[in-house]
């Protein structure tokens, strides 16, 4: 089957997609990056670990969207799920939550996590329309281990 060039595949994130999904990163209004975690040699850490969950969208020969995805074992956890702003409102985030959930569920995980931050309103619309549940009865903790490595925001 021949796919059309204006279609949006959908398919497993390697490590050759790295600058292309850097670049769409920075390229999103607000969105957070990690000097360490989110650095080359971070994103290849955590594909190394998790080599057929995280997903990328594309269209046109492009990167258009991505999603970090991975697992302990026992839950799964989606990153940085985001997709260019002049290509949103077309099924494209939908289209690679659902994918990554497939590849967890091929993994034997059961439940799935995710983090919006409280003034993503994008974001948080988006869960909730997939579904998602909001867990008020939760604390979120998080300790920092390496200083290091720091989030600056996309202005």
């Amino acid at each position: 089957m021949q796919i059309e060039e204006h279609e949006v595949v959908i398919r497993v994130m390697t490590m050759a997609d790295y600058s292309e999904v850097y670049a769409l990163w920075k390229g999103i209004r607000g969105f957070g990056i990690r000097s360490v975690d989110d650095s080359r040699e971070g994103v290849e850490r955590f594909l190394k670990r998790n080599p057929s969950t995280s997903m990328v969208a594309v269209k046109e020969g492009r990167i258009v969207g991505a999603i970090l995805c991975g697992h302990d074992g026992r839950r799964g956890c989606l990153y940085h799920v985001c997709v260019a702003e002049q290509y949103r409102k077309h099924g494209i985030g939908q289209q690679m939550v659902k994918a990554c959930l497939r590849a967890l569920q091929g993994e034997q995980i059961s439940k799935v996590n995710l983090i919006a931050f409280q003034k993503n309103e994008v974001g948080n619309l988006f869960w909730k329309k997939m579904g998602w549940c909001f867990r008020e009865e939760i604390h979120y903790y998080e300790y920092t281990i390496n200083k290091e490595n720091v989030i600056t925001y996309n202005p």
